[in-house]
């Protein structure tokens, strides 16, 4: 067995460089950054000067279960993500902006379960949900079964923006994309082969995707983004595709303001990921706010108390990335791993994979 591998870190550029550059400058000159060599990560309670983290889901992804091809892919992904919001807001520009366009990159992602590569419902159809919240003013903005638009998490904002509303769903919230200039996507388009073997198996018939022949990896879910800027200002967005064979018109915690997502100044920036179903139940990302207002927790504590005590008290798994206004990072979880990754004010990027990267919290 190779031994095991560190979290890559990324450096993006000295920060002076970095804030002197144009979001588009940053954007093109990040591609050819070559970091150094891999360093371990801090403990998940330790993590500092965050400006921006994401999630890729929680669930469990022991050491060996990739091929270095899908781990590159993974990491690739998270790193995008990372650069693409990190140039953002180097370039000043609002943390909504950050945390959108960050999840656009995993929502275009074959390898998460969101937008391009969501996972089926019973009926062989991707039903997609999204919110964003912004810490500053508490604006909210969700959609939940949508069908036919390539990102939701814009079409969340723009729910939040261009209308008095908060919560959209199904044809309405495919027809107010519509109304507003949103391009009309077919749904062959969220379709991949990864996603359909995982239906036809949870239909009962593993072996009819491709002879049965190989192992099929059931890694990437629930994406989500929470940043920070440099007035403490911060937001949170979520999105995801459900779960596999999921009834029609189900809705889980990803699109629920209080449940999947919540974003507040005066405490943090949470994004969820695990079972839906007890995340509403328990509203836990309001709950890790609310623990930091009222409890006067540190983010970590608040994060930890809900998602490894609350959570699995209603019989389910899961996991957060909060962000507080001071650059805290906290990642618990109380599945075996989730994936994730985060830059620092120096542009440096760790992005974890495998259940021993993250610390449970």
């Amino acid at each position: 067995m190779s031994s095991p591998q560190r979290p890559f870190l990324i450096t993006a550029g000295l920060a002076a460089l970095v804030i002197g550059l144009s979001s588009s400058q940053l954007a093109a000159g990040a591609a050819t950054v070559r970091g150094p060599a891999p360093v371990q990560a801090p403990p998940a309670s330790g993590i500092r000067d965050v400006v921006l983290a994401v999630h890729g889901g929680a669930g469990s992804l022991p050491r060996g279960s990739l091929t270095p091809e899908q781990e590159k892919a993974y990491r690739d992904g998270l790193t995008r993500a990372l650069r693409t919001g990190y140039a953002l807001i180097k370039d000043g520009r609002p943390v909504l902006d950050a945390v959108e366009r960050a999840v656009n990159v995993l929502e275009d992602d074959p390898n998460f379960n969101a937008g391009k590569g969501a996972v089926f419902n019973t009926d062989a159809e991707q039903e997609l949900d999204a919110s964003i919240m912004n810490g500053k003013d508490l604006r909210s903005g969700a959609v939940a079964g949508v069908h036919h638009t390539k990102n939701p998490i814009s079409l969340a904002r723009l729910v939040m923006e261009k209308s008095p509303h908060v919560f959209m769903a199904g044809k309405g919230a495919d027809d107010f994309a519509l109304r507003n200039g949103v391009p009309f996507t077919t749904q062959d388009y969220f379709w991949t082969q990864r996603r359909w073997d995982q239906l036809l198996a949870a239909k009962g018939n593993p072996q009819a995707a491709r002879g049965g022949q190989g192992k099929r990896l059931e890694v990437g879910g629930t994406v989500g983004a929470i940043a920070l800027d440099g007035s403490r200002n911060v937001a949170a967005a979520t999105s995801t595709g459900g779960l596999t064979n999921k009834q029609v018109g189900r809705v889980g915690d990803s699109p629920v303001i209080g449940a999947g997502t919540y974003a507040d100044n005066r405490t943090a920036a949470v994004s969820s990921t695990g079972t839906g179903e007890a995340f509403i139940r328990a509203v836990a990302a309001h709950d890790i706010s609310a623990l930091i207002e009222y409890g006067r927790m540190p983010v970590a504590k608040a994060a930890a108390t809900v998602v490894n005590q609350k959570i699995p008290a209603l019989g389910a798994t899961g996991g957060v990335i909060a962000l507080d206004g001071r650059g805290n990072l906290a990642a618990p979880h109380s599945t075996k791993g989730i994936i994730n990754g985060y830059v620092n004010r120096d542009g440096e990027i760790v992005t974890r994979l495998y259940d021993d990267e993250t610390p449970a919290g």
